[in-house]
């Protein structure tokens, strides 16, 4: 019954992405009119099944869950998971698209290096309004329906057992 009730409240799904925890789906609106290259992109990889099985390697209670290393982040590859955290995709990084959105909770933010065009895969989302990273990272959705399963997060930098993004899709395609 939650996800009929997610679906229906999706308006644009080739915008929509539908993550899978091991809670329940979390359901996010992209905002390519906000920031165009950087949900083109979570759509490319989520489309090829990049983030599938990808740890949050930096859960911070309070702030946010970080997410998205598609190089280092498989569960699959464990040997890897002690370097979440470094890695991207093979694609070249973005230029940073800050925009006057706060960082409000359920919003989804570009994780990057010093360098503010350096985002590439990874991303977190805000545990709570973190209005302190305005203007300085790049919001690019929100979570619409299943914060509760990101509040479920495992915490740690990096957890001990850390969860995973079971499956990541576009909603056009599910």
């Amino acid at each position: 019954m939650q996800e009929d009730a997610s679906m229906a409240d999706i308006k644009d799904p080739e915008n929509t992405i539908l993550m899978e925890l091991k809670d329940g789906t979390v359901t996010i609106e992209l905002l390519p009119d906000v920031a165009p290259k950087h949900a083109e992109r979570m759509k490319e990889l989520a489309r090829a099944g990049a983030y599938d099985n990808v740890v949050f390697h930096r859960v911070i209670d309070g702030f946010m869950a970080q997410t998205g290393d598609v190089a280092n982040g498989n569960a699959a590859k464990d040997f890897n998971i002690r370097m979440a955290g470094t890695g991207g995709s093979d694609l070249p990084d973005l230029p940073a698209e800050f925009s006057s959105l706060p960082h409000d909770r359920g919003t989804l933010g570009a994780a990057r290096s010093a360098n503010p065009d350096s985002a590439n895969s990874q991303f977190f989302i805000n545990f709570s309004d973190n209005h302190f990273l305005n203007g300085q990272y790049t919001v690019y959705g929100r979570v619409i329906s299943g914060m509760e399963h990101v509040d479920k997060i495992v915490r740690g930098e990096p957890p001990m057992n850390p969860d995973q993004m079971i499956s990541v899709k576009v909603a056009a395609d599910a």
